[in-house]
């Protein structure tokens, strides 16, 4: 078997001129490629640099530069939504966030309006909004930020009571919150919109503080627990009885029809009744008097009437056999 000799030296040698100034054009032009191709994500923007200096900025897919370093991009997140926490940190969001169990009190310790000291958590959410001032504005994007809102919670938490934190001011201490991080940002041109500023938890320090507290909120709850049962029997028992009482007024009102129907009718008998006696008393007499009997025995079976000096039995004997209105 014949050997050949393979070392680069020899393998070099053996290729012409052409092949070699082919090599060299293909590993530049391949040079050229990789340097003047850059992606942009779709949550992204690229700032690109000429030479050091601004030159522009592309927006998400395929974009062309300079290349040898000529021109560089940087890729800046500005369709994120970015987060940072204060007085504690979150090792693994998802479903079941997990927490780090070490504590950062240096943040959340924080004096109240009526010298009390309380431990607020909090969380902001911003959104690059210039990737030009945020790449060359200020030099620690991250540390202003947390410097800023840390100020901002402070001065915000320190104008307040610490039962106003806790409760009803919260709501406000977010909203201010965020109005005035934007307004500082701005000034010092930051480059970011904050979107949300969350209060997480608040509560005062561990230990006696904490448990008299904790012995507050559970009066406050029950006292609304309290509060929402007797509005609740309230909203229960009112509109009962205005039903029962709304019956009652149209029970007598249908009373006050009826009587007021019967009265008239009755008025009504008694002056055709009158006619009938102005025309002829005696009969109308006598026909009231068989009517007057009718009436108050017409409930009683088996009932005979005589007279008074029991001489005879009256003409109608028994009543029950008798055909309504009287015999004369």
């Amino acid at each position: 078997m014949s050997e050949r000799d393979v070392t680069p030296g020899r393998m070099f040698k053996a290729l012409s001129p052409k092949a070699i100034v082919l090599i060299i054009i293909v590993i530049v032009i391949i040079s050229i490629g990789f340097s003047s191709i850059f992606i942009v994500d779709q949550k992204e923007e690229a700032v690109v640099l000429l030479l050091g200096k601004y030159n522009r900025i592309e927006g998400p897919g395929l974009n062309f530069k300079l290349p040898f370093g000529i021109e560089k991009n940087y890729n800046i997140p500005t369709q994120m939504v970015l987060k940072q926490e204060f007085g504690f940190r979150v090792e693994q969001p998802g479903v079941t966030t997990i927490f780090s169990g070490q504590d950062f009190p240096e943040e959340s310790i924080m004096l109240t309006g009526d010298l009390n000291i309380v431990d607020v958590e909090w969380i902001i959410q911003y959104r690059i909004a210039d990737p030009y001032k945020w790449l060359f504005k200020v030099e620690d994007q991250a540390k202003t930020i947390r410097d800023i809102s840390q100020s901002t919670i402070n001065q915000l938490v320190g104008d307040r009571a610490i039962l106003d934190v806790i409760g009803a001011e919260r709501a406000n201490v977010e909203s201010y919150g965020q109005d005035k991080m934007n307004e500082l940002f701005t000034r010092y041109d930051l480059g970011i919109r904050v979107t949300t500023v969350k209060l997480q938890n608040i509560v005062p320090p561990a230990g006696p503080v904490q448990n008299a507290f904790e012995d507050v909120n559970k009066a406050i709850q029950d006292r609304s627990r309290l509060i929402n049962e007797g509005k609740e029997a309230y909203n229960a028992a009112i509109p009962r009885a205005r039903g029962e009482a709304e019956k009652m007024v149209q029970e007598a009102e249908g009373y006050a029809v009826q009587r007021t129907n019967k009265a008239e009718g009755d008025v009504a008998r008694f002056i055709m009744v009158l006619g009938e006696y102005n025309n002829n008393p005696k009969v109308t007499r006598t026909r009231l008097y068989y009517e007057m009997y009718e009436d108050v025995f017409k409930g009683a079976e088996g009932t005979d009437l005589i007279d008074k000096n029991l001489q005879n039995f009256i003409p109608f004997k028994p009543l029950s056999g008798q055909p309504q209105g009287g015999v004369q």
